[in-house]
């Protein structure tokens, strides 16, 4: 059985860098509190009209795919991971598709928000093990920006999220040292509300847990209405003390699992990836795994949280600045709304 590896990889962000000392200017904030409490300096905000989710992932992808030495032409599957989609249907996979005139090939979106990206990836991985198709590309692209409530209300949530998109195309290898190991995806709705955008949906609120500013069941739907926007109810929710305590327990477990199963310790990680949620995440995990900071790539000062898109932004990077070489053990990690999360290791 073959191997899946990343024979190509691309990030895009957009040119406008947006500080914290802009999010001042709208919110009642700091540098000091917000870098304290999530390591984020500054972020990217896309255009407000001229660049989309799907688009951000083009222009990844168009790199991604010729650092693999092929053309859109030769792509026979397509994977594309966001929260933030163009549109609330299609999905964004086939604006890739169109825009980029491939053949009538397979589109599929993947909704799983932060995990997003390892979720796509493990399915894109497990296409090439059966030999269905050989060369996948796998996008995570998100447009935060366009969402944000730049409302003191919002703080806790507006400061963290930032634009960007990152893109990988799969091969097939059949050398035993280099490739994708093992994926481990896992999840937990039990508290699925405390991290989440209600509206617009179809709930109703139907589901009560975590809704206690959803008391009129009128104002759950798939459409939005003057009453959600005037109680600022169509932005999201996250109870971010409850979403950390459950990332610190995860994070670790989900690594060890994939190191345990292929044998190897945390000492053996060349890289590891994690999603850029929180640089106190990032660390904390460091620290447990006993990883010194040549080991652990972060970014998140740069381009704050971008969900789908922050490992393959954060891959490329480190592959970019020389920090990933041939056969190197990389470990990517991701931890967020769900709850789900997951690991992939692999040998570069």
């Amino acid at each position: 059985m073959p191997r899946s590896i990343i024979a190509g990889i691309g990030m895009y962000v957009p040119q406008n860098v947006f500080t914290n000392y802009d999010m001042m200017k709208y919110m009642d904030t700091s540098d000091e509190w917000i870098q304290e409490r999530t390591g984020i300096k500054e972020r990217r905000f896309a255009h407000r009209t001229n660049e989309t989710t799907a688009t951000m992932g083009i222009e990844a992808a168009k790199i991604a795919i010729e650092r693999a030495g092929i053309t859109e032409q030769d792509i026979d599957f397509i994977i594309f991971a966001t929260l933030s989609p163009d549109y609330y249907f299609p999905g964004c996979g086939v604006l890739v598709q169109r825009a980029l005139k491939m053949k009538e090939i397979g589109a599929l979106d993947v909704r799983n928000q932060c995990s997003g990206f390892l979720y796509a990836l493990s399915v894109g991985d497990q296409f090439i093990k059966s030999g269905m198709y050989k060369n996948i590309l796998v996008i995570g692209s998100e447009k935060h920006s366009f969402a944000i409530d730049f409302n003191t209300r919002s703080r806790n949530i507006s400061v963290i999220f930032g634009d960007g998109a990152g893109a990988v195309v799969l091969q097939p290898t059949k050398d035993n040292n280099r490739g994708i190991l093992s994926t481990h995806l896992h999840s937990d709705g039990n508290d699925a509300e405390i991290l989440a955008l209600y509206n617009p949906g179809t709930h109703a609120n139907y589901w009560k847990k975590g809704l206690a500013d959803y008391e009129d069941a009128e104002v759950g739907g798939l459409y939005e209405n003057h009453t959600m926007i005037d109680k600022g109810q169509n932005f999201p929710f996250m109870d971010g003390p409850t979403v950390f305590k459950k990332a610190i327990i995860k994070f670790p477990e989900v690594i060890m699992e994939a190191l345990n199963q292929n044998g190897y310790k945390s000492s053996d990680i060349k890289m590891l990836i994690p999603h850029q949620a929180n640089l106190r995440i990032s660390k904390f995990v460091q620290e447990k795994l006993k990883l010194n900071d040549d080991q652990v790539y972060n970014n998140i000062d740069k381009y704050g949280n971008t969900t789908a898109a922050s490992i393959p932004i954060a891959l490329c990077e480190a592959w970019q600045y020389g920090k990933i070489k041939e056969s190197d053990l990389v470990c990517l990690a991701a931890f967020g709304s769900g709850f789900t999360w997951a690991s992939a290791l692999m040998k570069w």
